[in-house]
């Protein structure tokens, strides 16, 4: 499936002049029958903007145009996994070849060096005491226990949800397409990647009592002039996004900028987890269609396989 959220998050005239030229071009926002912004459409989000900025490029924020097809070809090579030294070795830990991975070519349309854009340094502020702990008990138990059960395998792994897919949306190896659909009172987005579906109410209805946990969290959009605006809690204690806790805010933004481009823009809120908010920003750009269906795991045969590869490696330890 491929969907894509549109974001145009508020940005302020300092910011605007920040960006490159071409990035500050936009044409009037297209609207649907209600008179609503239109972010309908098939979008991508894939990039090799990495989510914080790489030590080489410390204290620069946006690459010029040069710099960035310069950087554009130094990942393709990077990431040229059919360049890799022939041996059973680096096979096997490598998995896949290059037909399979789907990463793009592109920095953002922006330019910018990397997806965090708040804190200014481009990186993810630093973990709470509590988001410490919790993070060393879930490495202790997946290192114990990971091969226990199937619950004990990670989401995606059980095609329930793939972490990164959204909410927040972030960019994957692979299926990173959403599509979007706008119906009186509701915005739909359909994520390629484990076909979920986020159901967006416009209403003004008031969120889920706490007690109600959801994979993807509970979401409540508005419109903010030509902004989306999807303001989202209630996730549960397992999604842990970059270690979040089950009380993560998230607000989203998505701005249609052109016929081809929606800024999307999302911030996190965690003080459990987090010592300060973070923001990051990206574009998604229109695509070809259709969604294709996500067969995970074409019933689950690599599951069995990692299950069983454990026991027998229990029985060798007991000998």
């Amino acid at each position: 499936m491929k969907i894509i959220h549109v974001t145009l998050a508020g940005l302020g005239l300092a910011a605007l002049m920040a960006l490159p030229a071409t990035a500050q071009k936009q044409a009037p926002a297209p609207r649907v029958a209600d008179g609503q912004p239109n972010l309908e459409g098939i979008w991508t989000n894939a990039t090799i903007t990495p989510l914080e900025r790489p030590p080489e490029l410390a204290g620069k924020a946006f690459f010029t145009e040069a710099e960035a097809v310069a950087y554009e070809k130094q990942m393709a090579e990077r990431n040229d996994v059919d360049r890799r030294p022939a041996s059973v070795q680096t096979d096997v830990a490598l998995g896949y070849n290059a037909a399979w991975w789907d990463r793009g070519t592109r920095v953002v349309k922006t330019r910018r060096t990397s997806l965090v854009i708040d804190p200014p340094d481009g990186h993810i502020p630093a973990l709470t005491p509590d988001g410490e702990r919790r993070a060393a008990a879930r490495a202790a138990d997946i290192r114990l226990h990971a091969a226990d059960g199937p619950e004990n395998r990670s989401l995606g792994e059980r095609c329930i949800l793939w972490p990164t897919a959204g909410p927040p949306m972030m960019p994957g190896p692979y299926n990173s397409n959403y599509q979007i659909l706008q119906i009186p009172g509701y915005v739909v987005i359909f994520i390629e990647m484990i076909h979920e579906a986020r159901m967006i109410p416009l209403d003004g209805r008031p969120h889920l009592p706490s007690s109600v946990r959801q994979w993807m969290g509970d979401p409540r959009g508005h419109w903010d002039g030509n902004t989306l605006v999807v303001d989202t809690t209630n996730f549960t204690d397992k999604t842990r996004f970059h270690g979040a806790s089950e009380n993560l805010h998230l607000v989203e933004r998505f701005t249609r900028t052109d016929a081809d481009t929606i800024l999307y823009e999302f911030k996190v809120e965690d003080p459990a987890t987090f010592t300060k908010p973070w923001t990051a920003q990206m574009t998604l750009s229109k695509t070809g269609g259709p969604l294709y269906e996500y067969a995970c795991h074409e019933g689950n045969y690599s599951l069995v396989g990692i299950l069983s590869g454990a026991r027998a490696e229990e029985k060798d330890r007991q000998k």
